[in-house]
């Protein structure tokens, strides 16, 4: 028989290999500073030519596609130029140009002539067409940003792959770091340049030329403030732009501009933020108008068209427009910031600068390029003059010279017989030799000899400049003084001083009338007109529940109240509705948001903490003190404050004393005795949570039950109860007092 397989289950034991440890901080170094610097150096922060790596290389490539001076080209031909520079999808390449393009309307100066529709900066839902179906050429302006690149102007460095050449930076003429606004997030730091105008940004480089020690003042009369593509209203504080100026960071101001159409009774807003979009403005708009808080308008409608930006807003009949804007500007992106933070890359290093520092480097890095250009063009004219010195020698016998080429059997030989026949070098020889048959003529050459004379004056002067750097910075600031004459445009964005601007006062749409308020020991708010009041003054109450406080005052007025749980709260009378005598009111502790269980015990119409003023604290265990009103001021509003009083023991009551009109007030213990003392008999302590002083003194486990000012109604014989000094023993109340008081408890 043969035997059966045995089944053998093998298993397969698996060896993991070692965990190599590793110190976090040198995988941070090796991983990931190089993805860092990356996005740094090579992304997302501008260089001293204004232009991030993307925006050169896409200029670059169009600039040798000619399209400089050629017709306009298909921009998806100029996306797949630009990959060969750029290595990234051609979407990305693509939105770079989009913003450089005239149409986009995102720069005060353009790069790109564009046909077709590029969308708008200042919407986000206006989006741009495919880049089969737009057209684009660089606008004349590109010439300042490429002058003397053919000139060794700057250096030139290997592409992705090593197959084309692309300049490390573009030599431009102007300070187009200021002129062309910037925004660039890398890891760990960003850059936000705005825009300034470019008559004013080369009047200032003009006078820094002329004077290196210029001050921030001079600088900014000069360079008044930034100028945005998109215009709008500039509030202009000096302080602010002089430390924009200075150090490169700060905030301004921009409000829209508008005109009112008194005949169509609407609003037209032509000029918005450069730092916000049409859609978030109709947005915040709508929600207002949800709310309730914008009455004014009946309608509003985005008006873009062919001739420009337009918000329109219909207004209610009535309506002062410049109120109503001064309200939009508060509450919407009418009114909006820029904030500038002028990160930009020095040698590859990330520098913040102002504006002075700015222009000081970019002037560095334009005599450096205008140097290299006049000594490329030195060259290029040091040799034409060594070539046409050779052709004067041969002026002397041109014939000699025809006779040493046609007698020289071997063409290797004519450059060495003409040079030995006429004492000139290789190179003048073979220019020499090269000059066509038709140009051997005395003629010709004597033309060609009056070059000299020429061209020894302009190496001259090129050396004259090369060797002054005064020469130099005079050479930049006539070529800045020809591109302002060229290219300077009126400011876009207005200048507004903060003297001459009105602010949007919450207080002045509230409707103001007189009325009394109310607060409850249950902790209801009643606000009662003062006609509603005429016609019935009954209130309507929880059962056991009974007004603490009433105060006549006006819809305007700022509230103050203090809770059983050591808090003090603010609210306005205009928060709270009108109500009759007849409703139960709001709940205070829901609409101010206090804690569970919080009731409040003090209210007080509040007009502000002045010396002299105090709050008096009574506390169940028979102490009180008072603490200066003023120890409340802060330095901000707040709604809430924390810790207003010593919580070592409950709290009785709360009172209101003005110095100069002290008053009476009665504590009575749940021992049917009771004291009656004056105000300034509690001793002044500086400290909110003090825990005060024995008033009433008490026996163990006896406490207060009651405290009040206004006594004479509830306790009829208080004979006895008047105290001239503290502590004081308590005075034992009348029969009848006693059962009031025992009657409140029992309820």
């Amino acid at each position: 028989m043969a035997k059966k397989a045995k089944n053998v289950k093998q298993t397969q034991e698996i060896v993991y290999a070692p965990v190599q440890q590793q110190i976090i901080t040198e995988t941070i170094e090796k991983n990931y500073m190089p993805y860092v610097m990356s996005v740094i150096v090579s992304r997302a922060i501008p260089e001293i030519d204004g232009l991030k790596p993307s925006h050169r290389k896409l200029l670059y490539t169009m600039y040798k596609m000619g399209l400089l001076t050629g017709n306009r080209t298909k921009s998806a031909n100029v996306v797949g130029q630009t990959m060969k520079l750029n290595p990234h999808g051609d979407m990305a390449i693509y939105e770079t140009m989009v913003r450089l393009t005239r149409g986009n309307e995102s720069l005060l100066h353009p790069f790109v002539d564009s046909k077709g529709s590029f969308g708008k900066q200042y919407s986000s839902n206006m989006r741009f067409a495919a880049s089969r179906y737009t057209e684009v050429k660089l606008d004349s302006f590109c010439n300042e940003l490429f002058r003397g690149i053919d000139k060794d102007a700057v250096d030139m460095i290997d592409n992705y792959d090593g197959t084309m050449k692309e300049p490390v930076l573009l030599p431009t003429t102007f300070p187009n770091v200021l002129v062309t606004p910037n925004k660039g997030i890398a890891v760990g730091m960003a850059s936000d340049i705005c825009s300034f105008n470019l008559a004013e940004v080369c009047d200032g480089t003009i006078a820094l030329l002329k004077n290196p020690r210029l001050t921030v003042d001079k600088m900014l009369d000069i360079i008044k403030a930034p100028d945005f593509p998109g215009g709008g209203a500039i509030i202009y504080n000096r302080d602010e732009m002089r430390q924009i100026l200075e150090t490169g960071s700060g905030s301004v101001k921009i409000r829209s501009r508008y005109n009112y159409d008194k005949a169509e009774n609407c609003i037209d807003i032509i000029q918005i933020p450069y730092s916000t979009s049409i859609e978030l403005i109709l947005n915040k708009i709508s929600d207002l108008v949800k709310e309730g808080k914008l009455k004014e308008i009946t309608d509003f409608r985005d008006e873009i068209d062919l001739s420009g930006f337009k918000l329109t807003l219909d207004l209610r009949r009535g309506v002062d427009p410049d109120k109503l804007m001064t309200k939009l500007f508060k509450l919407t992106p009418l009114e909006d910031s820029f904030k500038c933070n002028f990160n930009i890359l020095i040698d590859s290093t990330p520098r913040q600068m102002g504006v002075i520092e700015i222009l000081n480097e970019w002037i560095k890095f334009r005599m450096t390029c205008l140097s290299r250009e006049l000594t490329f063009d030195l060259k290029k004219k040091k040799d034409k003059l060594h070539l046409l010195l050779g052709l004067g020698k041969i002026l002397l016998d041109i014939d000699k010279a025809i006779k040493i080429i046609r007698h020289t059997e071997k063409e290797e030989d004519v450059i060495p017989n003409l040079m030995s026949g006429f004492g000139i070098d290789d190179i003048q020889a073979e220019y020499i030799a090269e000059i066509k048959l038709r140009n051997l003529n005395k003629q010709y050459i004597i033309n060609r000899i009056n070059e000299i004379e020429g061209l020894q004056a302009e190496i001259a002067h090129i050396e004259e400049i090369l060797g002054d750097e005064l020469k130099l910075k005079a050479l930049i600031s006539s070529q800045l003084a020809e591109i302002k004459k060229k290219y300077g445009q009126p400011r876009r964005s207005q200048l507004i001083h903060t003297d001459d601007i009105e602010v949007y006062d919450e207080e002045d749409e509230v409707e103001n009338f007189n009325a009394r308020i109310y607060l409850t020991k249950e902790g209801y708010f009643k606000k009662i007109t003062m006609q509603s009041l005429r016609g019935n003054d009954e209130h309507k109450l929880k059962e056991n529940d009974e007004i603490l406080f009433s105060e006549e005052t006006d819809n305007l007025s700022e509230l103050i109240f203090i809770t059983d749980k050591c808090q003090l709260y603010r609210a306005k009378t205009a928060d709270f509705e009108c109500c009759k005598a007849s409703a139960m009111g709001e709940y205070l502790p829901a609409k101010l948001g206090m804690d569970d269980g919080e009731k409040p015990i003090f209210m007080r119409v509040h007009k502000g903490f002045n010396d002299g003023e105090n709050f008096v604290f009574i506390f169940e265990n028979g102490k009180g003190v008072r603490v200066p009103a003023t120890t409340y001021e802060t330095k901000s509003v707040r709604r809430k404050l924390v810790n207003v009083y010593s919580d070592a023991s409950p709290i009785s009551a709360v009172f209101y004393e003005i110095e100069k009109d002290p008053f009476e007030f009665i504590m009575v213990s749940d021992s049917d005795r009771a004291i009656i003392i004056k105000s300034a008999l509690v001793p002044i302590k500086n400290t909110r949570t003090s825990g005060g002083v024995t008033l009433m003194t008490l026996k163990k486990g006896q406490k207060i039950i009651d405290c009040r000012r206004d006594f004479d109604n509830r306790y009829e014989n208080t004979k006895g109860c008047r105290k001239l000094k503290i502590p004081a023993t308590g005075q034992l109340l009348g029969e009848k007092d006693i059962k009031m008081q025992q009657l409140k408890i029992d309820g």
